[in-house]
């Protein structure tokens, strides 16, 4: 079954889609935490984080280079937090990669 993200990218539902090339997408998270408050999500249907494997270099390298590509536009001073979630207890909601950008406001750590 589709996750909500793969829904987004086929345009079968709605997203507020701000960048895509041939590997990901980034959109508004529909619950933003910041000001800012992007997803940048891959194509490909990788569960999480903790399910990548070495063949996987190439889209996590490529992922994080989206996220300072981003940061760049959206992170008007320059400070932004990355987050990826890996599994329902870390607060993973969707069952497919995705690392939040957050940036507008001040962070405290820990972070939760």
């Amino acid at each position: 079954m589709a996750t909500l993200f793969e829904k987004i990218a086929a345009g079968e539902i709605p997203g507020d889609i701000v960048y895509r090339d041939d590997i990901c997408f980034v959109l508004q998270d529909i619950a933003p935490q910041a000001p800012t408050h992007l997803l940048i999500i891959p194509f490909q249907p990788l569960k999480s984080v903790a399910e990548a494997r070495e063949k996987d270099a190439a889209l996590l390298g490529h992922l994080l280079l989206v996220v300072q590509k981003m940061a760049q536009k959206y992170a008007e001073d320059g400070n932004f937090r990355t987050i990826i979630n890996s599994g329902e207890r870390a607060g993973q909601s969707v069952p497919h990669l995705h690392i939040h950008l957050l940036a507008g406001r001040d962070f405290s750590w820990p972070p939760g």
